[in-house]
């Protein structure tokens, strides 16, 4: 049975940075759930920071340009925590790499877990249609497939192959 590495505010915990959750429900989810495949995680929590916490956007560049050094992750105030960003997604992509998982259901649009879009770095909610989260990023590297929250049923799918 395939493991699934989902972001813990999809489960409901309150981990996002204003403190809130984006629980997710949904049958298949809680399918997921009863068989034991969930593994949840919060990127940016196991990367150190704390909830809450300041937003936080990529400047101008996703989640590629983080890990090869040529943009940062930034608070609105420009305080640079591109090293929690990348410690957390180690900490993600170690966790794959431990229990084998090849599939991560993470939240849209996040700085750490976006996988098919990501805010510009504006801070005003302008999306970048190609922007690729850190832990997105770093995951999809290493061969592990990466879904959101609008693609349940794609990863149910991928999942029965």
């Amino acid at each position: 049975m395939q493991l699934i590495l989902i972001s813990r505010c999809l489960l409901g915990e309150a981990v996002r940075y204003d403190g809130s959750s984006k629980a997710l429900e949904h049958p298949l989810l809680e399918l997921w759930r009863q068989q034991q495949r969930l593994v949840p995680i919060c990127p940016e929590m196991a990367g150190g920071l704390g909830c809450p916490r300041p937003a936080a956007e990529i400047d101008g560049g996703d989640g590629h340009q983080v890990l090869n050094g040529r943009t940062r992750v930034l608070h609105q105030d420009g305080t640079d925590i591109s090293t929690a960003f990348i410690r957390g997604a180690q900490a993600a992509l170690t966790l794959c790499q431990q229990q084998q998982i090849r599939f991560a259901l993470l939240k849209a649009r996040s700085p750490s877990c976006g996988g098919n879009g990501s805010y510009d770095g504006h801070f005003e909610k302008r999306v970048l249609d190609r922007g690729i989260g850190v832990t997105a990023a770093l995951l999809s590297m290493h061969g592990i497939q990466i879904f959101d929250e609008t693609q349940l049923e794609a990863l149910a799918r991928t999942l029965a192959e």
